[in-house]
This record gives C-alpha cells, structure tokens and sequence, in this order.
C-alpha cells in the first residue's frame, strides 16, 4: 500500500506553508504591475512612432487608443501573474530551453512552423472534439484576426491611405509612413481593401451562428456553460459585428441615415469589448501562442527516459516531467515523500487508484470488524450494561 506524508506541524496550515515557501503574492502584484505598464508605455511608444510623430493619428480616436492601452496594460499584468505560477513557469521555460538547444534547433524551427500551421491557421486541436465546434471557431478566431490586423493599425496610425496629387481616383497606402503600394478605384483590389472588416464581420457572425446553435442543441454544452464565460463573448463579437455592418448599409444604401448614432453605438461596443478583453475568455488569445513550448516539452519527454512506477514497474510517465513535478511541488512546499522512502510522485496514477481502493476497503474492514466486536460485547454484557460502561 502507498502512503504519503505531509510533513508539517500540527499549527500549520497549508495556506501558511504556501505563503510561507512561496513568492508573496505583494511581490507578484508588483512584479505583473511592471510589467502591464511596461507593455502600456511601449504600445504608446509605437503609437507615437508608428504615426510619425501623430502626423498621422486621427484625434477622434482617443477613446479607442485609450481602451486599446489599458487593455495592453491588463494582457501585460495577466500574463505576467500567468506566468509567476510554478507550474506555467515550469513548463515555459523548460519548452523554450528544448526548443533553443542548439543541435535540435533546426529542426525544431520546422516542427514549429508544422505546429502554428495545424494549431494556429488549421486549428486541428479543435477539429478533433467536432466539425461543428471547428467551423465556428475558425470563422470567429480568423474573422477577429483579420478585423484586428486592419483596425488596430489604422487606428494607431501606422497605416494610412492618400490619394494621388494629380488623380483622385488612384489610391496609394502608407505603412510607418512609407508608401508601399498604389491601386486603382474600381478595382478588385481596392473593394477588397475597403471592405475587409465587412468580410471578417460576416466571418465571425457565421461563426456566432454556429456556436449558438451548437450551444442551443449540445446537452453537454448546456450543462456546463455558463453566461459570463461563454455567451457573453459571442454577445459582444455579435454586437461588434452587427453594428459594423449597419455602419456600411448606412453608407451605401441608406444615404448616411442615423450613421451619427451608429457610430457611437460600434464604439461603446469594441470599447468595451477591449476592456474586457484582459479579463474574460478572450484572454486564451494570448495563452494559446506561449503553449506552443509545452508541446516540445511533450515530445522531448516522449524521447527522453521514462519514470518506472515504485508499485508495477511498469513506465507510466517521462522522467523529466516527474522531476519537474517534484520541484513545482517543492517550490509550494509540498512534501509528498513516502514513509518508506521514496516520493508519491515515482507512483503511477493507477496504482495510486488501486492504494486508495485498498486503503478505503481496510478502513471499511476495520469499521466492520469494530461494530462485530461491539455487538458481540452487547450480547454478552446486555445492551444496558455495556451502553452505561
């Protein structure tokens, strides 16, 4: 049977212990607080540059700009705190020290673009729960990028469009204040340019569709989700969407009727949308990419030697993984040691069923043995008798 020990005294507690052996958590906060105005001082700075000195900015725009830094300030700060938890940072740091070693680093290079082509541009890791739930984050995840790779840009002023001096109808876009490129009115290029956030707002509609369809009719789905974490956001995406797309039916089909109100009404909803961006489920926007390394650490593992079960012999994990895990568990001071030598951790998950079902069928064995021996004494003494001693 395996046994651990938790080897602390009787007046600790483990939020004690924690607090104890572990990185305060004033010192997290100021750490992530650093770093979110870190990450909110240089997106001013690009600002700043990118928009030649705010030759380029368009005033109006401060309420964007605005919401848009303190966004970079909460991903900055999340991030951060993300990152300060033992295992995370484990598991960062040693993928990233795999990936740089210098013998396997070219062919780690061709793994990781393997890996951003199916994780990142197919989103295979989806596709394989069901073709419906892939669909729809495929359309909301591209629309949202592509909305983004245009909006943020023009909106810092990074990219800029004129129009020719000696032909208006010859458009020429500037990108850090450097001309690029130069097309025509009229032409396939220029309605693709000047419609692109019409495309991706029907992209992500399309997928808004899907998944509140899905979410409507998966019993699965229903019963574990929940309004703040999963439909709010396909709220907002809608809402982001819908009202861009009144913006352009307003413009060319409606002669610029109520374009005032519109307007304001998308800029209440992507503002709050990027308030919200640091704090909600968008967030694994920005974990998904930095898990990137846990997938080298996976496979180095699978190659490296592996960790043999105390109980079966049998292997069950990588040596490597079940080295870090006693370190993590270390650094939480955690002591999972086991009373005859060894660590509960060297125990493979089935085995450590099995001991748990042993240890609770000798408890119930003990229990029965104690009542048959209680009932024995009672028709012995009487029931009175024996009550009273």
């Amino acid at each position: 049977m395996v046994q651990s020990s938790f080897r602390m005294k009787p007046a600790e507690t483990p939020e004690l212990l924690l607090s104890r052996k572990s990185t305060p958590a004033s010192h997290d906060v100021a750490y992530a607080t650093l770093w979110g105005l870190g990450v909110a001082v240089v997106l001013l700075l690009a600002i700043f540059i990118g928009s030649n000195a705010l030759k380029h900015y368009d005033a109006a725009l401060v309420p964007y700009t605005g919401a848009c830094v303190f966004a970079a300030f909460g991903i900055g700060y999340r991030f951060s705190m993300w990152l300060r938890r033992p295992p995370t940072r484990a598991y960062w740091f040693q993928g990233w020290r795999i990936f740089f070693r210098p013998r396997q680093l070219p062919r780690n290079i061709l793994r990781l673009a393997q890996i951003f082509f199916s994780d990142f541009f197919a989103q295979r890791f989806i596709e394989k729960r069901s073709h419906a739930r892939w669909a729809a984050h495929w359309l909301i995840a591209w629309g949202c990028l592509l909305a983004a790779a245009v909006t943020f840009p023009l909106s810092f002023g990074w990219v800029h469009f004129e129009s020719a001096p000696d032909n208006q109808a010859i458009y020429r876009a500037f990108v850090f204040g450097q001309h690029v490129s130069t097309f025509h009115l009229g032409t396939v290029t220029a309605a693709l340019t000047f419609n692109v956030l019409d495309i991706s707002a029907v992209m992500v509609l399309a997928g808004v569709a899907i998944a509140l369809f899905r979410r409507a009719r998966d019993r699965g789905a229903i019963s574990v989700q929940q309004f703040a974490q999963d439909m709010m956001p396909l709220l907002m995406l809608f809402a982001i969407s819908i009202t861009g797309l009144f913006l352009t039916a307003s413009t060319h089909l409606l002669r610029g009727l109520d374009y005032g109100f519109l307007s304001m009404l998308h800029a209440v909803t992507v503002i709050f949308t990027l308030l919200y961006l640091p704090f909600g489920k968008f967030f694994h926007i920005f974990q998904r990419p930095a898990q990137i390394g846990v997938q080298f650490y996976k496979e180095e593992g699978a190659r490296s030697a592996q960790a043999i079960c105390l109980r079966c012999n049998e292997p069950f994990a990588s040596q490597m993984h079940i080295n870090d895990l006693k370190n993590v568990e270390s650094s939480l001071g955690i002591d999972y040691k086991l009373t005859g030598g060894g660590h509960y951790q060297d125990v493979c998950p089935l085995c450590r069923r099995k001991s748990l079902a042993i240890t609770q069928d000798g408890k119930w064995r003990e229990q029965s043995t104690r009542m048959d021996r209680d009932q024995s004494r009672q028709e012995v003494y009487g029931k009175d008798t024996y009550n009273n001693s």
